[in-house]
């Protein structure tokens, strides 16, 4: 998208913002929005049974004055309602109410509340109605108004303008939407503003990649040859790092957002694996000093500072919570993998796992409640989780194949996995619930260890 396209959805934002804020933050403490939260982190999760509309043109600006609900449509209008249904397909506690379960059909003559007879929504049990009205203005410039309307009471809980709409910035348009209802829904957001990093094979070599979780904006953000792994983001998105299996010795590699390059910088003893950021911008990355394979805190300046949990065994897998002071990991000093959490500012190492032989690939929600890990089990390795209050263990995924490779997005709700299920390695979503997985594309090739940031939005 052109800087000048996203400066108009920055403006049609704002200058909506004084129209709506009244009814939105009225509507967003009102009860009705509270009976429809959701726990997306408690035992069960309701549903929520929501309906979207078909589109209107709107009788304004260039048809201001005309009368009936057939004014013609944009072409703009059908895209827009597949990127938005789309979105909210990914949310598992959302259910989609046909239109031809609806008594008398379509029960709306525009978009306002005022406009949408609420009866045969509630006798349809509908919680949430979607409405989108397109206004065509003399100069055929469009505005694409998008309110989420409670039935039970009549408000809108969610409404947002975009001005001089473009075909590209539509699914934007979805993403920003569908992140602001998923807010007020569940008071966390993140996944639609998000990025996933992973490795793909491309002929012989495996380079690094990055997608939406969607399967949008598919991009290669390597062309080193030969093989490259382990990706994961900076806090910020403004960075990544990976390991890059050269021909004498691993590379630890750095893309730097800004300018689009990629640093490589090489360790004593030629191992490199499984590096991850700290929220203070450090490194933790499994290095070979002295000949013992052992994570090590690495600065700023990519200089070994000192090891992390050490032990007689093999340490790897780092990965931190949002504040950088857990940070659980793979060892195998009791004999088998299993995974393992450092308290940074103690020390202190608990044991995580004690069911299975061989727990492998850690992440730890953003909160540090959460910790998910991959499983070898006699029917494949499977997904679990690990709740850090309760110590209750539960799977998650049940394949066919192997589930691998789990990595919690921003929310701490989402996580994403490789698996073999569909017979090459592609890349999944589930929930800490362990909903259905849903695929992200990612072309054609067998796609792995999935890392999941928040989009860098400078």
């Amino acid at each position: 998208m052109s800087k000048r396209n996203y400066s108009y959805l920055q403006t049609g934002v704002v200058v909506f913002v004084a129209a709506l804020m009244l009814f939105v933050f009225s509507a967003v403490n009102a009860k009705a929005v509270d009976t429809l939260s959701v726990d997306i982190y408690g035992p069960g999760q309701r549903k929520i049974n929501i309906i979207l509309l078909p589109p209107q043109t709107l009788p304004e600006g260039k048809y201001s004055g005309a009368k009936g609900n057939n004014l013609p449509l944009p072409a703009e209008a059908g895209t827009f309602e597949g990127d938005i249904q789309k979105n909210l397909s990914y949310l598992p506690f959302l259910n989609f109410v046909p239109l031809s379960s609806i008594l008398g059909g379509n029960p709306a003559h525009g978009v306002t509340p005022g406009d949408v007879d609420l009866k045969p929504l509630r006798l349809s049990k509908v919680d949430l109605v979607l409405t989108t009205g397109w206004e065509i203005q003399p100069n055929d410039e469009k505005v694409l108004k998008i309110r989420v309307i409670g039935t039970y009471n009549g408000r809108t809980i969610l409404g947002k303008q975009y001005s001089r709409v473009t075909e590209e910035m539509l699914p934007l348009i979805a993403d920003k939407f569908s992140s602001y209802l998923m807010k007020i829904l569940t008071g966390r957001d993140g996944f639609f503003d998000s990025k996933i990093a992973f490795v793909r094979k491309t002929g012989k070599n495996k380079e690094i990649f990055t997608v939406s979780p969607q399967g949008r904006n598919l991009r290669q953000l390597s062309s080193l040859g030969g093989v490259n792994l382990s990706p994961n983001w900076a806090p910020d998105g403004k960075k990544l790092v990976f390991t890059r299996l050269g021909s004498r010795q691993h590379l630890l590699c750095i893309w730097d957002k800004s300018t689009g390059k990629i640093d490589q910088k090489a360790f004593p003893g030629n191992t490199v694996i499984g590096p991850a950021f700290l929220p203070d911008g450090n490194l933790a990355v499994t290095l070979t000093m002295n000949g013992d394979s052992d994570i090590f805190l690495v600065n700023g300046n990519y200089k070994p500072q000192k090891a992390l949990a050490k032990s007689w065994a093999i340490e790897v897998s780092p990965d931190f919570d949002r504040t950088g002071s857990k940070m659980v990991f793979t060892s195998g000093r009791f004999g088998n993998p299993h995974i393992f959490i450092l308290d940074m500012a103690t020390g202190q190492v608990d044991r995580v796992t004690r069911k299975g032989k061989y727990n492998t690939n850690p992440t730890i929600s953003p909160d540090g409640r959460f910790v998910a890990f991959s499983r070898q089990t006699p029917l494949g390795h499977r997904i679990f989780v690990h709740d850090m209050n309760s110590g209750q263990e539960r799977q998650l995924t049940f394949g066919p194949g192997n589930d691998e490779d789990p990595a919690f997005g921003p929310d701490g709700y989402f996580l994403a996995f490789s698996s073999s299920r569909s017979g090459d390695y592609k890349i999944y979503l589930t929930t800490r619930h362990g909903d259905s997985a849903m695929e992200v594309p990612t072309g054609v090739g067998i796609a792995t260890a999935p890392a999941w940031g928040k989009a860098d939005k400078s």
